[in-house]
């Protein structure tokens, strides 16, 4: 593995801006992040001993369930604050500051894993030649990320209230949603056969009860809103909650409209 000593390394790039985390605030109304992400885990079928990259790790929690399963797992993330939770949370895995679309492991591993990371990843070419250098030949990939209409109800409601306000910074969409096609087409022209993939809605209920959808947009869509004044920025959320509770809030919760896919792939 490269050496994890980083003095300083950029957040995850969403378009031009730069995603700070909070790893804190995101282990406590984020946690559903994690717990979705753990019937993944099962798929990557571990062998004890082998190797294994959780890519986009976060606080680090499925990199421990890969552990428990007996593999030898590294996690890197471009959030130096995700990065150093999880250090405190699991000190016996060795993590790294590294970005995911440039890092490629110096040893080729068995496995790679990445869950609710990849749409963040914008140059996605650029992550899936890294994904495929950095796997042995026959090496396997399991990840699940956000996929083609996913959260469309909140990014639409989003544009038509930048719209409304009209702000000086215009409204830039920040992730990468692709289709099943797109995405397969990607990874077998670096390398990969696509064994499976899956692109399905998940609503997701969101924690906060009536403040939910205003605790979603302050951590996911903060780089949406970067730059922008704080009156602009109010009226923009408050414009965004209003049109979407029709749609996404019932019996006093929030269910953001998740869509989601999932694909394994070996490396050829």
């Amino acid at each position: 593995m490269k050496n994890e000593q980083r003095t300083q390394v950029q957040e995850q790039h969403a378009g031009n801006e730069t995603k700070v985390w909070q790893s804190e605030s995101y282990d406590h109304q984020m946690a559903f992040v994690s717990a979705y992400g753990a019937p993944l885990v099962d798929l990557l079928n571990i062998q004890p001993g082998e190797t294994v990259i959780d890519w986009g790790c976060g606080t680090g929690d499925l990199a421990a369930g890969i552990a428990d399963k007996g593999a030898v797992v590294f996690g890197i993330d471009a959030s130096v604050d995700m990065i150093e939770r999880a250090r405190v949370k699991h000190p016996s895995i060795k993590f790294a500051v590294e970005d995911g679309q440039r890092y490629r492991s110096e040893q080729p591993v068995d496995a790679i894993f990445s869950n609710a990371a990849l749409h963040w990843m914008t140059d996605a070419a650029g992550t899936a030649a890294s994904i495929a250098a950095s796997l042995k030949p026959g090496g396997r990939f399991v990840a699940e990320f956000g996929g083609s209409g996913n959260v469309k109800a909140v990014t639409d409601a989003l544009q038509s209230a930048f719209e409304t306000v009209k702000p000086a910074k215009p409204f830039r969409h920040p992730w990468y949603f692709p289709t099943i096609g797109e995405y397969a087409t990607l990874l077998q022209e670096v390398g990969f056969e696509v064994n499976t993939a899956m692109l399905y809605d998940r609503p997701t209920p969101q924690v906060g009860g009536d403040n939910g959808i205003r605790g979603w947009l302050a951590t996911f869509a903060d780089v949406i809103m970067e730059g922008i004044d704080a009156e602009q920025a109010a009226a923009i959320i408050a414009l965004t909650e209003e049109r979407l509770r029709p749609a996404l809030y019932r019996d006093g919760e929030w269910i953001v409209d998740y869509r989601r896919l999932r694909v394994t792939a070996t490396k050829q």
